[in-house]
């Protein structure tokens, strides 16, 4: 498992206009959502899931706090961070230049990202240096050969969004679901848009793949299904030809 990894939120600023004490990443749309949500939160409680990360929380009168994940054998401690929040200059306007302007929230917090296919996190708490179960998740396991008791957060099952970027290095990998039993195809500018060149293979019924070793460079495609051009939902970049049609564009670098 990864705290907030590079790719997902990156630019390391120091988010003094936000309220919090340390760096934190921000550059996607999804991290302002993390943002105005870690703002908002009226006080420590349940880990919360927000797409695809957790925001961990415990009380700030806790002297230090740290998280350990059974997938990394409980070995790595992740520390939690002090959440500060904007002080009201109204507050004491005689003594403002004196006041530090950010005060304690009351919440230490730690953002971890979910594994794909993770059905489920199982953790434990290291509270003022004591190993212990999350005080506020109720949802806990002991196990019998290690003796030990960790804490459980069940994860909602995530639609995998195919990623032509996804794959082995050097290429697309393209993936298109429809109906099981047909013939898909994908025609792009790597090989003159011709229909009938490259035909995916179906996997689980439903859905079929196909990856394709290409150069680095910009690319446009687009896949063929009953004889219609279809444009592959989870790309948003697109382009237009002259005469209209439409097309997916990628870039490999």
């Amino acid at each position: 498992m990864k705290t907030i990894k590079k790719g997902i939120l990156l630019a390391a600023l120091l988010f003094f206009a936000a309220g919090f004490s340390q760096a934190v990443d921000i550059e996607s749309v999804e991290s302002y959502q993390l943002v105005d949500r870690l703002l908002s939160l009226p006080g420590p409680g349940l880990p919360e899931i927000l797409d695809n990360l957790v925001i961990f929380t415990a009380s700030s009168s806790f002297r230090r706090v740290g998280i350990a994940f059974a997938d990394e054998g409980f070995s790595k401690v992740h520390w939690f961070r002090q959440l500060l929040v904007r002080r009201d200059p109204m507050e004491d306007p005689e003594n403002e230049k004196n006041l530090s302007p950010h005060v304690d929230s009351g919440i230490l917090f730690f953002i971890h990202e979910i594994p794909e296919g993770a059905a489920q996190i199982e953790y434990r708490l290291i509270i003022n240096g004591l190993w212990t179960t999350d005080p506020l998740n109720p949802n806990s396991r002991w196990d019998g050969v290690s003796g030990l008791s960790w804490s459980v957060l069940p994860v909602p099952r995530r639609e995998v969004v195919p990623n032509p970027l996804k794959g082995p290095p050097g290429g697309l990998s393209f993936s298109f679901r429809g109906p099981p039993g047909e013939t898909v195809s994908v025609a792009g500018s790597f090989n003159g848009w011709d229909p009938f060149m490259y035909e995916l293979k179906e996997g689980p019924p439903g859905n079929y793949s196909l990856h394709l070793p290409l150069p680095p460079g910009r690319y446009q495609y687009v896949f063929f299904h009953r004889g219609q051009r279809c444009l592959d939902p989870y790309n948003s970049n697109r382009v237009y030809s002259r005469e209209g049609d439409a097309a997916n564009e990628i870039v490999i670098r």
